[in-house]
């Protein structure tokens, strides 16, 4: 297959989350037919429900700036389905990936054929599988893999960890993890395995204690990130550029970050605790790498502010009520006085209401919009939304429509602010891109 046959194929095999199968045969029988490329180098597996792709992308920085080659696979993707594969901070090539996509096909179908599998592989398991190819053929020394939902059933979780982390969690997706906080963390607590040390960054209490009994029943030491011990400073109100320093057993830092946010030092010191340990298994990484790292990574539609068409866009996936809460925290910091228009768009499933209360008030207009993904919510129910918190709202039935209607009611030293979901984040840069808006 090329590159567009691949995406015709892939796309094929159903939506992402709707088609999706949890569960680890069907993956561990195809990395097995295709020589399990996942336990060719050091890994570091990370899940969570806020923070983990961030966290993930320190890491390979660190990494990556202590002189490693180093593997990061990630979901979902913005605008090219090759963002989730890259080494050394490159996305994999259309035809690398493309190459891949066509040994995996191929050994799936085979499988299939001769009833080893029942059924074929999803999206995601495929894709996976083309990740751990990529990073065996590019002998990467490390590879770190974000979890795409849950963890305990998730595809990447047939890596045999160096370390892992668990970023903070909080309610989503309740209708394949639980509807409870403790069912929640049960899940990404599923990506611990024995005696392999495990990051975890500040938790509510109840999910707290599901990782530390999962831990202790693992005998996987346990190490816990601080949630405050210096308060963090910003720099600056309009970037939102925060530095902090932080004492571990090993080292004192001081990191100015390069991802807006306060979060974002939460990812920070589980991102060094992950590479002090990656440090104690052997690999050389020292405090300077970590810092340097932590200054240069870059993570897209993660409070990214972008200059359109004279307008500042502020753009944040901002998917449940835990990030919509971060985007709130940042827009409270943001320069007063600035008039905000924000484009909201979200899947159908997500606490629509919730997301509004905390979020609409600072808008002086919100346009409600349809994304292009059949769990996309009706505008209307956004709109209906924003009556409930009194902000005004019109409705625009595609996301260009939405971006155009935004770019004419912004004043020049407004703000659009973008949120409510990934999958909007990236149809709004594909626009961009495409010069479509």
């Amino acid at each position: 297959m090329n590159f567009p046959e691949t995406l015709n194929y892939l796309y094929s095999l159903g939506h992402e989350t709707l088609a999706m199968k949890l569960g680890l045969e069907n993956i561990v029988t195809l990395c097995e037919a295709l020589g399990n490329p996942h336990r060719q180098y050091t890994t570091v597996h990370i899940a969570g429900t806020n923070g983990k792709g961030s966290t993930a992308a320190m890491t390979e920085a660190i990494v990556q700036a202590a002189g490693h080659s180093v593997g990061l696979y990630t979901s979902p993707h913005l605008v090219e389905i090759t963002e989730r594969i890259r080494v050394n901070g490159k996305d994999i090539l259309p035809d690398d990936f493309a190459r891949h996509a066509t040994q995996v096909r191929a050994t799936a179908e085979q499988l299939v054929a001769n009833q080893t599998l029942p059924t074929i592989p999803t999206y995601f398991e495929q894709v996976t599988a083309i990740g751990f190819l990529f990073f065996a053929e590019q002998k990467v020394e490390v590879a770190i893999l974000e979890v795409g939902l849950g963890g305990r059933l998730d595809a990447t979780n047939i890596c045999a960890p160096t370390v892992c982390a668990i970023t903070p969690i909080s309610l989503d997706h309740q209708e394949y993890l639980g509807i409870q906080l403790a069912e929640i963390a049960a899940e990404k607590a599923g990506i611990l395995k024995a005696r392999i040390p495990v990051v975890v960054a500040p938790q509510a209490v109840e999910a707290r204690q599901v990782i530390i009994a999962q831990a202790h029943a693992l005998d996987a030491p346990l190490i816990e990130v601080e949630a405050a011990e210096n308060k963090a400073i910003l720099q600056e109100a309009s970037t939102g550029i925060f530095q902090f320093q932080y004492h571990t057993a090993v080292a004192d830092y001081d990191v100015r970050l390069n991802l807006r946010g306060e979060h974002q030092t939460i990812n920070a010191r589980t991102a060094i605790h992950l590479a002090e340990t990656l440090r104690q298994q052997g690999l050389c990484i020292p405090k300077a790498a970590i810092e340097t790292g932590l200054q240069n990574v870059q993570w897209a539609g993660r409070l990214e502010l972008i200059a359109h068409e004279g307008r500042q866009l502020l753009m944040d996936g901002a998917h449940n009520m835990a990030g919509a809460k971060t985007l709130q925290e940042f827009l409270r910091d943001y320069e007063k006085g600035v008039p905000i228009t924000m484009l909201f768009g979200v899947m159908s499933d997500k606490a629509i209401a919730g997301m509004a209360e905390m979020l609409f008030p600072f808008a002086t207009t919100v346009i409600a919009t349809r994304i292009n993904n059949p769990r996309s919510a009706d505008p209307l129910v956004i709109s209906e939304a924003a009556t409930q918190v009194m902000t005004p709202s019109i409705r625009a039935e595609s996301v260009a429509e939405a971006i155009r209607e935004a770019l004419q009611r912004t004043p020049a030293n407004g703000l659009i602010c973008i949120c409510g979901s990934l999958y909007l984040i990236g149809e709004v840069k594909r626009l961009i891109a495409d010069a479509k808006c």
